[in-house]
């Protein structure tokens, strides 16, 4: 047998490792699902801090492999739209929704978008970082002027 072809790379060091969440920060209290309204999620976590999404920003941010590897091939952010081909006459397209949520276990929550994509799992740790309010965006600006 002959090892021919493969190859082994040593793993990058990563420029900044993740601050560790506090467990209060990372767990829900309350969370809305605006289904209804059409509008987007809400969860209220125990630490007191409330964030919300849109669900064109959930869509845009599924943490799913597939998801993830499309918007690194297009050097796109998570929750950050594809570009628009350009058209003489652009064609409507409606707005992401879910046709249903559900919980995973006590960790995250999963929706059933109604363009038939159900992979992504969104984990409460992974919502609480993307937290979309002007103080966490802040605080995530800061972050990453301070890596460059």
């Amino acid at each position: 047998m002959t090892h021919e072809g493969i190859r082994i790379e040593a793993k990058q060091a990563e420029s900044q490792p993740e601050r560790t969440l506090p467990r209060i920060a990372i767990t829900p209290e309350k969370v809305r699902v605006l289904l209804t309204q059409g509008t987007g999620m809400e969860i209220d976590w125990i630490d007191g801090h409330r964030s919300s999404w849109s669900f064109a920003w959930l869509r845009e941010a599924c943490p799913c492999a597939t998801c993830i590897d499309e918007r690194k091939s297009e050097g796109r952010k998570a929750g950050q739209p594809k570009a628009k081909p350009a058209a003489v006459l652009p064609m409507y397209t409606a707005p992401p929704k879910p046709a249903s949520a559900h919980a995973v276990g006590r960790y995250a929550i999963q929706f059933n978008w109604q363009d038939g994509h159900s992979g992504g799992i969104y984990s409460w740790e992974y919502l609480r970082r993307a937290c979309q309010c002007p103080e966490c965006t802040f605080d995530q600006n800061e972050t990453a002027g301070a890596l460059n």
